[in-house]
């Protein structure tokens, strides 16, 4: 079971929508099974997946996650919190089907809660925080009941004790970028900033594309591509570094239907191709 983290500091660069569609690209067109599980407090993913195109809340999720979810305890601050209070003893959080809802066969999902918000780095051990992600994977994995291929993290954009923990055990960072000013040196300023925090660095892949990118009769326009080519030159920097970073010329076009895909419920079949390169670069960095 492979983690991969979507994270990106600057907001509205799609990674909630990128996230979602390329684990349902995953789960439909490669029959992989996966988990996704949003850690954002501002819960962008979780409302996405519970209120439908049509401005109706799907009421099988919503009654799901009222009486079984939070009605149960099985939200993933519950988890986090138990995992808090060990001392030397057993991680005491079963996992069931009160902990994710399947979407699908393949594709299952962990909601986010909005007392999050409230979720602060300093209230925790930090060495005892940085396990609990892969504490709870390992409970997931030796589970009689899910069995995933990968999971997929929708992080926050800001730094909390969850994503610290996310970010600190991830096999993969996907780092989407728009074609704007920001692309370029925010890679350089999220790397510097993610490897001060978390200590020590846990040296995962990290991959950069391009998302939103603007098209000119099915090519890049000039603008993007300058966006991405200084971004790419970014990436090697980095490299020479010592980051396990690539810069993928795999992109997701800027178009609506891609928006209007989560709560219309579907995948978006004339742009997948564009997913089918990223997904085929995950898997060739991953193994």
């Amino acid at each position: 079971m492979k983690g991969i983290a979507t994270v990106n500091f600057k907001g509205g660069v799609g990674k909630t929508t990128i996230t979602w569609l390329l684990a349902k690209y995953g789960a439909e067109r490669k029959g992989k099974r996966i988990l996704v599980v949003d850690t954002d407090a501002q819960m962008s993913l979780t409302l996405a997946v519970q209120l439908q195109e049509s401005g109706t809340l799907y009421s099988e999720f919503e009654t799901w996650y009222d009486t079984k979810h939070q009605g149960k305890n099985k939200t993933i601050l519950n988890a986090l919190e138990a995992y808090d209070v060990i001392k030397g003893g057993h991680f005491n959080f079963p996992i069931d089907s009160s902990f994710a809802y399947q979407m699908s066969p393949n594709l299952h999902f962990v909601p986010s809660v909005v007392d999050l918000y409230w979720l602060e780095l300093e209230v925790f051990d930090r060495e005892k925080v940085k396990h609990f992600i892969r504490a709870l994977l390992g409970k997931i994995e030796h589970s009689t009941t899910f069995n995933y291929d990968y999971v997929f993290f929708d992080c926050p954009p800001n730094f909390t004790a969850l994503s610290y923990s996310v970010l600190s055990c991830s096999s993969l960072l996907l780092i989407p970028v728009n074609p704007d000013v920001f692309a370029s040196r925010g890679v350089g300023l999220m790397i510097d900033g993610l490897k001060y925090r978390i200590e020590p660095w846990p040296d995962p892949k990290v991959a950069v594309f391009m998302n939103k990118a603007k098209l000119y009769r099915g090519n890049l326009t000039r603008e993007t591509q300058r966006y991405w080519e200084e971004t790419k030159a970014v990436c090697d920097v980095k490299r020479q570094e010592g980051i396990h970073i690539e810069g993928w010329d795999s992109y997701i076009p800027d178009r609506v239907d891609i928006k209007r895909a989560i709560p219309g419920q579907y995948f978006p079949s004339q742009f997948k191709h564009y997913f089918a390169d990223l997904w085929n670069n995950i898997e060739r960095i991953l193994g």
